[in-house]
């Protein structure tokens, strides 16, 4: 790996969105942008070249400037799709404040996000047209409802209609799309965060905050030239680094058909590269070992990893041909993938890295649209979340002896502020300005990130020493048929503890019982007390709950610590 003077990557720069689909759709015209299928079970795909894409955007723009949705808050629902990314980018393109929310929320949900955000428009998927009627109903702050296929709602315009409507007021003259002059420092999205502490907030961003997260952030790390979409639209994440990020740069996006196709997708489609969650890269990491113990070949796996190794050590690179059946699995051409949203175990990342895929661990925070650090294709520092992003000044609020504290922020891709919220807007920066991002962590001497844990998930013990569940979490994770744990403070109403650390986990009973292992509790007390053995005493887990399904999430697939029953009688 290269070292501190590995050099910055080219990048594409570009002021706003408009900007951004012209410029690409000018050097790279006849390039597939966005790849899809109508049906999951088709064999082709429908290839939207960068000129088509372009053409679709400005003409869907006229048509709704002509409707008078420019400045007006509009409310952008489904599934990740041709016509949802098209709808951003004109949209942000016009003027309008995108709302973009997930079609799992229930109806009321929606309706209340809606009228909060003060909605007079909404662009929704087929799929989630029954909730959209009920909110019409019901009665909202709705005045125009778009549906992004075939709407049976007979109030509801057709989005191909309007691209078409479009389209003849382009050729017949209408420069309004282009004529627009766009303010890129104003208000133009509005995303609601998924709490896992309680609700979300609406951050507010502009088009500056985002541009500037991409165009400075791809200085960092190269991304190669196939992707595969498969995280939900309505997050920054999936908006703006598989989005904004990857379109911008001329790398052709396949739009996966759902979850459930992922893997299938992945081995027909063979990206190169995946933009993802830890959640996804653990699956993937367990369907290897899973395939490798089923074979009976996971100790000659282990072999072949420790060979690969040294070889590399050696300047010898054979991964390829080593691993070649497990790369196929993922499609024989998978070299790099690009990680945020949580924290990922340190030998998960190893194990890719040694097969032949590299991951780079990132950090984002959606007030910071939302990169805010990320490791480099040819230089990774364990355990560090990487480098940060070029412009942004980053610093440890009120750090202790160990030199860990608050991360802070500033720089132009920080929030506008929180939507109605001028009391958490002003409690989220410090007397200097600096965004408080709520993680608690570190820098090294270069200035590389290492995060411990969130502030809002500490236990402060009656001692005063601090307790980040993270770090316990992450060492539980490392116990064979872990699938999910939290760690927190456990309530003992009979005896009135007040200090009991506990590990609820939530096991791969299948797993297990094909190790043979079936007393589980007895299995994973065991494992705890060997990290307790590990750990300064003040973090000893004193106990151990199994439960028998995954804890509840949010939809960032996120575990959601407020819901969970912490009384341990």
């Amino acid at each position: 790996m290269r070292k501190n003077d590995y050099p910055l990557y080219e990048t594409t720069v570009f002021r706003d969105f408009r900007v951004m689909t012209e410029n690409v759709a000018k050097k790279y015209p006849d390039r597939v942008a966005l790849s899809y299928k109508n049906n999951p079970h088709d064999s082709k795909t429908v290839d939207v070249t960068y000129s088509e894409a372009r053409d679709y955007i400005r003409n869907m723009g006229t048509e709704l400037i002509a409707m008078g949705c420019r400045d007006r808050h509009v409310a952008l629902i489904g599934e990740s799709s041709f016509e949802w990314i098209c709808s951003y980018f004109s949209l942000m393109s016009i003027g309008s404040v995108v709302v973009p929310l997930d079609k799992d929320y229930t109806r009321e949900d929606l309706a209340d996000i809606m009228n909060k955000a003060e909605c007079e428009v909404v662009f929704y998927s087929p799929a989630i047209e029954e909730k959209i009627q009920w909110i019409r109903e019901v009665g909202s702050s709705l005045k125009t409802f778009i549906c992004m296929g075939s709407p049976e709602m007979k109030e509801a315009l057709k989005l191909s209609d309007i691209v078409a409507l479009g389209g003849d007021r382009y050729k017949n003259g209408d420069n309004s799309y282009y004529d627009y002059e766009i303010d890129d420092e104003k208000l133009a999205t509005i995303v609601f965060t998924s709490g896992t502490t309680g609700k979300g907030k609406g951050v507010m961003l502009s088009q500056k905050n985002i541009v500037s997260d991409m165009t400075q952030g791809m200085y960092l790390f190269q991304i190669s030239p196939r992707t595969m979409n498969v995280l939900p639209p309505n997050h920054t994440f999936g908006s703006t680094v598989n989005f904004v990020g990857h379109f911008s740069q001329g790398s052709t996006i396949y739009i996966s058909s759902g979850l459930k196709y992922m893997v299938n997708e992945i081995k027909e489609q063979k990206p190169i590269h995946l933009v993802l969650v830890p959640l996804f890269v653990e699956t993937m990491y367990k369907k290897i070992w899973s395939a490798a113990d089923k074979e009976g070949k996971s100790g000659k796996l282990r072999l072949l990893i420790k060979v690969s190794n040294f070889l590399r050590k050696c300047g010898i690179d054979v991964r390829r041909k080593l691993f070649k059946t497990i790369l196929d699995s993922f499609g024989g051409q998978l070299e790099m993938i690009i990680c945020g949203g949580a924290k990922l175990n340190q030998d998960i990342i190893d194990t890719f890295e040694a097969i032949g895929i590299t991951i780079l661990n990132g950090y984002g925070i959606t007030e910071c649209a939302p990169l805010i650090s990320c490791n480099r294709n040819e230089y990774q520092k364990k355990g560090s979340v990487g480098v940060p992003i070029i412009g942004l000044q980053v610093k440890i609020k009120d750090p202790d002896e160990n030199g860990e504290g608050e991360i802070c922020v500033k720089g132009p891709n920080v929030m506008l502020g929180y939507y109605k919220d001028p009391e958490a807007t002003a409690a989220a920066f410090d007397e200097e300005g600096y965004f408080r991002t709520g993680d608690y962590g570190k820098l090294d001497d270069e200035g590389w990130i290492y995060i411990t844990g969130r502030l809002k998930n500490v236990i402060i013990l009656s001692n005063g020493k601090n307790v980040y569940p993270e770090e316990i979490e992450n060492e539980i994770s490392r116990i064979y048929g872990v699938m999910e744990s939290v760690v927190y403070e456990g309530e003992s109403k009979s005896q009135k503890k007040k200090e009991v650390l506990v590990a609820e986990i939530y096991p791969d009973f299948d797993a297990l019982k094909e190790k043979g292992i079936e007393d589980v509790q007895a299995y994973f007390e065991a494992g705890i007390k060997d990290i307790n053995a590990r750990m300064a005493p003040y973090k000893a887990v004193k106990m151990v709950k199994i439960r028998n399904e995954e804890f509840t999430k949010n939809t960032s697939r996120k575990i959601l610590r407020f819901a969970i029953n912490k009384n341990i009688d």
